[in-house]
């Protein structure tokens, strides 16, 4: 029983800097790695920007999109910069997780997406 919430989509125009949000709730024992992910329209879902012991970036957005995450509220954040119209997408927040339920056993959670869209 995990949720993951995301937050901080919207209309942005070329260029801008919005920063996305993840929660993750529930009775979770610890969290190993976080992620985003993206999907646009017609195309397959792919792996933005990962946190665990390292930090991993697609081709595409590095040196524009930076990762974080606050270990004590199991928040991950991504900052992004200089957005381009390529980047629309609905973004999706991904979890390595243990739950109090079965600290033996790792489990993935995914949240319900936010919609970045990319005006120019």
């Amino acid at each position: 029983q995990v949720q993951l919430v995301e937050s901080g989509g919207g209309l942005v125009q070329a260029g801008g800097s919005p920063r996305l949000s993840c929660a993750a709730s529930g009775s979770i024992f610890k969290v190993n790695k976080m992620a985003w992910y993206r999907q646009a329209p017609g195309k397959q879902r792919e792996l933005v920007a990962s946190i665990g012991g390292t930090t991993n970036y697609a081709g595409s957005v590095r040196d524009r999109f930076t990762i974080s995450r606050d270990n004590v509220k199991n928040v991950v954040y991504l900052q992004m910069h200089s957005l381009k119209p390529e980047d629309t997408a609905v973004y999706y927040c991904n979890a390595d997780l243990v739950l109090w339920e079965n600290i033996a056993r790792a489990r993935t959670a995914w949240g319900q997406g936010t919609q970045v869209t990319v005006s120019s």
